[in-house]
């Protein structure tokens, strides 16, 4: 991916074509509506069936409205001849209902829920005694014709957010149900992977609307209400200190910012600067991994060597002064690819000879615990390896005080494995596995999300004429125990949340799937943006 203006570089060889903007990385795409100040709470407005249309074709222009017209006169005399077609998910085609002889067919509607003829479609058709609800929502808002980005989702009380780089909306956590949206006058260009405990974020902003402006501002925003908070333009710490992309995290009362190898430190609450620094030693900052602790990431160039690629540093930093309490530096040519967990610190990290990559593990006070090269593959989101994703980003990992839990599958071609559909438990203090599950049937992928009362929370994808589902596995040697089972009608929504981009949380016994991409509402045609199913 392409736009990154700090921090080292994926080899060219390991960019790939899809999607990899997740917050704080390379440029948004251009913003997908005309922008609109920063306002109180809008209400949500009421959800309209899409008006009938042929498979996915997009919208005709007014002065071929006769023609428009013949179209519809067709489509009956189509629907009558049993050529009728139902609505299809944006990036699928379209597809023709089964005729009195065929056999019947999941429906991909708009997920709204029963009702609105033969389109409708409700991913809770069938329920069965014991399964799951699930609610899904669609993205309403026009977006440029590649689609744009979509972050979060933040749970915070009732109520889960997402956002896009225009604006945020707010969903009632039990069903969906919209109750806020905020939009924002110009487009996002950076967002922490979690608030503050009290439910504040504190984003990056651009100066313009414009695809090329530069990333100048800090927002606060209070994800309870969906208000704006304070805003501030952020202070330059030199002359070079300018970036179309701001790498945040949240710790305690302190957001943390960095780019252009520089770093900042401000409060959560009113927006004062708490730290600054353009002269790190030597050693230039590039990114950050929030949360209970916080974690700084820099680069160190190699001084005898001005195009190698230097060692990566990890530091833990005071929050309220930016110092480093520990430093811990990776051997020449490592990248650190991902922060898997931070209390306690876990990382994973590659090597550019793109044959190896390790998982380090840190005590509380910097020291290393176990070094590891594991025998299995995991996802590129998980070691970083292809991805310029935020530090955060790995969705299938998840630790207690000794134990790592990790979506993992047979090493692939390179260092980025699709299929993991096993979960290893790798031993913090000797860096060896202690168990490993058996692997799911073929399409099913297995993402553990948070270790709860010792158990390990985990998400089994759809797959194999399964629906998805939440299990929970024994820390002590893998055996598994269903928690939720959505109903079979939903696996077809489910299955459009693509695994390369798609960001989880796992709160008060509900998952929540949100899709790293969207794209504008069609005439028949959806882009499915957040799914979510619980108790």
């Amino acid at each position: 991916m392409t736009g990154r203006t700090f921090g080292p570089r994926p080899e060219p060889g390991e960019q790939r074509p899809d999607d990899r903007r997740p917050a704080g990385f390379g440029p948004p795409p251009a913003p997908f509506a005309p922008h609109t100040p920063i306002t109180p709470i809008t209400p949500a407005a009421p959800t309209t069936p899409a008006a009938p249309h042929s498979g996915g074709r997009s919208r005709l222009p007014r002065p071929v409205a006769a023609v428009g017209a013949l179209a519809a006169l067709v489509a009956v005399l189509l629907l009558i001849g049993g050529g009728a077609y139902r609505l299809t998910v944006r990036g699928e085609p379209a597809q023709p209902l089964a005729g009195p002889s065929g056999s019947p067919s999941v429906d991909q509607g708009d997920g709204k829920g029963p009702g609105g003829g033969p389109d409708a479609y409700d991913p809770n058709s069938g329920i069965q005694a014991g399964e799951a609800r699930v609610w899904l929502r669609d993205n309403r808002a026009e977006v440029p014709g590649a689609g744009t980005s979509q972050y979060g989702p933040w749970r915070v009380g009732d109520t889960v957010v997402g956002a896009i780089p225009t604006g945020l909306t707010a969903y009632a956590a039990a069903d969906g149900q919209e109750k806020w949206t905020l939009p924002l006058q110009t487009p996002l260009c950076g967002v922490p992977r979690a608030p503050s405990a009290d439910g504040k974020l504190v984003v990056g902003l651009k100066e313009s609307a414009s695809e090329t402006s530069h990333c100048t501002q800090l927002q606060q925003i209070d994800l309870t209400t969906g208000r704006a908070g304070w805003k501030i333009p952020l202070p330059q710490e030199n002359k070079y200190d300018s970036a179309l992309q701001f790498e945040l995290a949240i710790s305690g009362d302190t957001v943390a910012v960095a780019r252009s190898a520089v770093m900042s430190g401000f409060s959560v609450a009113d927006g004062h600067k708490l730290f600054g620094t353009s002269s790190p030693n030597g050693c230039y900052p590039y990114g950050f991994a929030g949360g209970s602790r916080l974690i700084g990431l820099r680069q160190c160039p190699d001084p005898k060597d001005a195009v190698a690629r230097g060692q990566a540093m990890v530091e833990e930093l005071d929050p309220a002064t930016g110092g480093a309490r520990w430093s811990y530096k990776y051997a020449q040519d490592w990248t650190v690819g991902r922060v898997l967990s931070v209390d306690p610190l876990v990382i994973t990290a590659h090597h550019k000879d793109k044959k190896t990559w390790n998982v380090t593990a840190f005590a509380a006070d910097g020291t290393v615990r176990s070094q590891s090269s594991p025998a299995f593959g995991v996802s590129g989101r998980c070691n970083g390896f292809g991805h310029a994703d935020g530090f955060q980003e790995c969705y299938a990992a998840a630790a207690d005080a000794d134990t790592l839990y990790i979506g993992a599958g047979p090493p692939g071609a390179t260092l980025d494995t699709d299929v993991t559909d096993q979960v290893v438990a790798v031993d913090l203090n000797t860096g060896k596995e202690r168990w490993r599950t058996a692997g799911q049937p073929k399409g099913r992928t297995m993402w553990p999300l948070a270790v709860e009362e010792g158990r390990v929370v985990t998400y089994v994808t759809p797959g194999s004429g399964r629906a998805a589902s939440v299990v929970s596995l024994a820390a002590a040697d893998g055996a598994s125990q269903p928690v939720l089972q959505s109903p079979a009608a939903a696996s077809g929504a489910e299955d459009v949340f693509y695994p390369h981009g798609i960001r989880i949380a796992w709160t008060g016994g509900r998952l929540f799937l949100l899709n790293g991409r969207v794209y504008s509402p069609e005439p028949r045609k959806v882009s499915r943006a957040i799914l979510s199913f619980g108790k």
